[in-house]
């Protein structure tokens, strides 16, 4: 008898326990955590240059060989939650496994595009600060591969904040500041070889 009202009494508990422990095994930091963005939740954005096509080869305009500017870059609208925007451009194939050739954060949310030749004495908004690249500069460091092929990204990543750092941050620094942060990202890959 006393099993059997044990019994009862669980399956009227039970509607209120299984989403509970779904929830929790969801969650298991706690039902009031905030949820993390995901890369299934994170929207894309479409990064574009008229300098080269996606995945194609980098004009030496914008190269060591060449005049050593940066290319006109436009991106596709941002979500409505965003506050600020970064860029990192990288390459990867380096022989140390990463170059930085730029970094940019704080751009506002309303610029759509970055024009060629940027220059931090002559940005649109005094907002927008420099990190530092992997040759010690806060300006554009052009494709210069020792050999070979390299890829190099440029990476956009909207934010749902604007950040306090100061400019001349490493990328692992900026990296981790917008940890949790980024709300939409993309990227455009372009190549490059030395001709000479």
């Amino acid at each position: 008898m006393m099993m059997y009202k044990m019994k009862k009494h669980f399956a009227n508990w039970l509607p209120v326990i299984l989403p509970l422990a779904l929830l929790i095994s969801q969650n298991p930091e706690g039902i009031n955590a905030q949820p993390q963005k995901t890369l299934q939740t994170m929207k894309e954005i479409l990064v574009q240059s008229p300098a080269f096509a996606p995945g194609g080869m980098i004009p030496s305009k914008y190269t060591c060989e060449g005049d050593n500017i940066s290319p006109f870059l436009g991106w596709s609208i941002l979500p409505g939650e965003s506050k600020s925007i970064v860029l990192i451009i990288d390459d990867p194939d380096a022989p140390n496994g990463d170059w930085v050739h730029f970094i940019l954060f704080n751009i506002p949310p309303e610029t759509r595009n970055l024009n060629e030749n940027f220059r931090l004495n002559n940005k649109p908004s005094p907002l927008i600060k420099a990190g530092r690249n992997s040759a010690g500069k806060l300006e554009y460091h052009g494709p210069c591969p020792p050999s070979g092929l390299h890829r190099y990204f440029f990476k956009i990543f909207a934010l749902d904040i604007v950040l306090n750092n100061n400019e001349g941050i490493t990328k692992n620094e900026l990296l981790s500041a917008i940890e949790g942060h980024v709300v939409a990202k993309g990227e455009l890959m372009g190549k490059y070889q030395k001709i000479k």
